[in-house]
This record gives C-alpha cells, sequence and structure tokens, in this order.
C-alpha cells in the first residue's frame, strides 16, 4: 500500500519543527526511510515551503519519495493533487490530521491515518528494525542435514 504523507503536518504533530526545519525534515524522511525497510511499503512525502538542497523536490532517499508545495501553492494542494490523478486511490493511505484534506482523501476513496498515529507506526518500526539488528542475520542452515532428515526411505 502506499503512504502519502502531509511531511509539515506529521512533523508539527511530533513536535519537531522547533529550530532548524533543515533538521527536521531530514529525521522525518531518516524515520520514513526506517519505516519503508521494516514493512516494504511506498512512501511520499511532501513538505511546505522551498526544497532543501540535501532534499531537492522528487528526490528519492530509501526509497522515499520527496515533494514539495509547488511555487505559490501549499502541500495540500499539491497532496489533493497527487490524489486526483492516482489510479489507485483505494489503496492509498494518507497521513494528515488536518481535517479538510482528510475529508477529501476519504471522498476520493483513500485511507486515512492521523499524524499522531503514524508515528506510533515510525516507532514501532524503528524498535523492529533495532531489534533485528540486535539478533544478527539467522543462523545459515546446514541444507545436508535437512535433506537428510526429509529424505525418502524408499
Amino acid at each position: 500500500m502506499p503512504y502519502l504523507i502531509d511531511g509539515n503536518n506529521v512533523m508539527d504533530q511530533a513536535g519537531m519543527q522547533s529550530g532548524d526545519l533543515a533538521a527536521a525534515r531530514k529525521r522525518l524522511i531518516q524515520g520514513l526511510a526506517r519505516f519503508v525497510a521494516a514493512n516494504r511499503v511506498k512512501v511520499k512525502v511532501v513538505f511546505d515551503g522551498t526544497p532543501g538542497e540535501e532534499f531537492p523536490d522528487g528526490r528519492s532517499y530509501r526509497s522515499v519519495k520527496i515533494l514539495y508545495a509547488r511555487p505559490g501553492s501549499d502541500a495540500d494542494a499539491r497532496i489533493t493533487d497527487i490524489i486526483k490523478k492516482s489510479s489507485y486511490r483505494r489503496d492509498m493511505i494518507l497521513v494528515t490530521s488536518d481535517r479538510a484534506l482528510e475529508s477529501f482523501a476519504r471522498r476520493q476513496g483513500a485511507r486515512v491515518i492521523s499524524a499522531g498515529k503514524f508515528r506510533a507506526m515510525i516507532k514501532e518500526a524503528e524498535d523492529q528494525l533495532m531489534a533485528r539488528e540486535k539478533t544478527g542475520p539467522p543462523e545459515p542452515v546446514d541444507v545436508e542435514e535437512w535433506l537428510d532428515f526429509f529424505k525418502s526411505d524408499k
């Protein structure tokens, strides 16, 4: 299922926007990349404002597609446009806590998750990845032993 993220909305809900906007965007993008790695899903994030140097409009970072509001517009308008043009609206999950955007997305057939709930999902994904790293890769399988165990007595 593809996720469409209202980036500034998620950052606002998490209190990430105080201070350096570029750093806040980077933290969110890195969290989204971990979410993608843990869940093997597609993610597009749309931010308000001018594109940053490190993450320009249209760039992908670890399978996270990064987009910005069009000049003279806002992220909500770009998100609305993406939803309208999508041929897979019913499979799309919009992440926002903006009521007007949520209402529009639902009328178009998309599912909606609040920014707060999604932040919890990112945290869960990060915890899963950390647990995988701690346990390390699975032990190698002794194929000969398994073949011997399951071989037929015929």
